[in-house]
C-alpha cells in the first residue's frame, strides 16, 4: 500500500512552516529579536533559529506574488499585535489560488483529481 498524504498534511507538515520561516525573515528586518519573533508567531527561539538558518522548512519556495504578501504581512504583525491567524490565513488562500498546494502534492506522490487546487 503507497500512503499518499492529504492537501491538508502537505498545508500542516510543509506549508505552515514555509510561511513562518520567511515571515520570521522578513519580521527580524523590522528589529524584532528571535525571542519576540517566536512569540508573535507562537513558535519556540529554537524554530525561530532553524528557520534563519535555513534548517527548518526549507523545501517550498515562494513566487513573488506570496513573497510579497508575507512581506506586507510581517510588517503589520511586527508593528503590533495584529491578527497573526488572519494573516497566515490568507497567505495559505493565496498559496492555493496560485495551485502551489498541488505541486507540492505531486511531488509527495499524490495523483488525485480532486485537489482542493482545481476549485
Amino acid at each position: 500500500m503507497h500512503f499518499v498524504m492529504q492537501p491538508q498534511e502537505i498545508e500542516v507538515w510543509f506549508v505552515l512552516p514555509a510561511i513562518r520561516r520567511e515571515l520570521a525573515r522578513s519580521m527580524i528586518n523590522y528589529g524584532l529579536t528571535q525571542k519576540k519573533i517566536a512569540e508573535r508567531l507562537g513558535v519556540t527561539d529554537a524554530a525561530i533559529s532553524q528557520y534563519m538558518n535555513s534548517k527548518r522548512a526549507k523545501e517550498i519556495e515562494f513566487d513573488q506574488e506570496l513573497n510579497k504578501k508575507i512581506k506586507e504581512s510581517a510588517k503589520r504583525i511586527s508593528n503590533s499585535r495584529y491578527n497573526l491567524i488572519e494573516e497566515v490565513q490568507e497567505i495559505c488562500d493565496l498559496f492555493k489560488k496560485r495551485k502551489l498546494m498541488c505541486k507540492v502534492h505531486k511531488k509527495h506522490g499524490a495523483t488525485c483529481k480532486i485537489c482542493l487546487c482545481q476549485k
